[in-house]
């Protein structure tokens, strides 16, 4: 490990170098990375150790507040109850996903074996925060920057959610680029975290494959689906009773 942080080092004596002013930057992140990882690993020896399902469930529900607020600030913090839409809409497509791998995929025994459990809610919760962040950020720079369109809509008779259709669509597919593109060139450009970090641990090739391939389906439909539940949400969150935009 100290070998590797040389790595960093000589980044950040680079960056100095050049003038970059990335300096504290790259510092910065490298001890919180430290120390962040560190207490990762103390918290998750001791849930191992305990082996009980509510303290499985409440590391995944504090991980999954983390995402929400992490969200919810890139989007926005002046759209007022956006943050419970974020929460609502990561929890819930990562809840339905690792029920869906816990039942019918994994099935280990007992169901909230934090060996699977808790890692595959990390990977679930990372993919939807950037889904919801991109797909949300999209979606609020564009209406309010389509005022007009949207009013024009609105005074020709169409409803709130004809009047800012495409809108939605747009911006859901934009929370889902990054995913498709990783899908896309996964095992010809890049070798992603779970089968990089399986074959270095010595486990067959093609069982690290077949994980790496469970791994890109579902954070495919939990980015999806949380996406698509916080474009519904935000969307109402810009029209009052009467129907009419309110921009923020």
């Amino acid at each position: 490990m100290g070998f590797a942080l040389g790595l960093v080092l000589l980044a950040i004596g680079l960056s100095a170098w050049q003038r970059l002013g990335l300096a504290w930057n790259l510092a910065v992140a490298t001890g919180r990375t430290i120390v962040q990882l560190i207490a990762l690993g103390y918290i998750l020896e001791i849930v191992f150790a305990l082996n009980n399902p509510i303290a499985v469930l409440l590391i995944i529900a504090v991980m999954a507040s983390i995402a929400a607020v992490v969200a919810r600030n890139r989007i926005s913090k002046k759209i007022p109850a956006l943050l419970p839409v974020v929460g609502g809409s990561i929890l819930l497509s990562t809840a339905l996903t690792l029920a869906y791998v816990n039942l019918l995929v994994l099935r280990p025994d007992p169901w909230f074996e934090p060996q699977y459990l808790v890692p595959l809610a990390g990977i679930l919760l990372g993919g939807a925060m950037n889904g919801a962040t991109i797909g949300g950020e999209r979606f609020v720079s564009t209406l309010n920057n389509s005022r007009q369109e949207i009013e024009t809509h609105l005074n020709l008779g169409a409803t709130p959610q004809q009047a800012t259709a495409a809108y939605r669509q747009e911006a859901i597919k934009a929370g889902l680029i990054p995913t498709l593109n990783q899908m896309l060139v996964v095992g010809i450009v890049t070798l992603p975290g779970t089968i990089t970090g399986q074959i270095l641990s010595g486990v067959n090739p093609l069982d690290a494959a077949v994980y790496q391939m469970l791994i890109m389906f579902i954070l495919a439909f939990a980015t999806l689906v949380t996406t698509f539940l916080l474009i519904q949400g935000l969307d109402r969150q810009f029209f009052n009773k009467a129907a009419q935009l309110v921009t923020h």
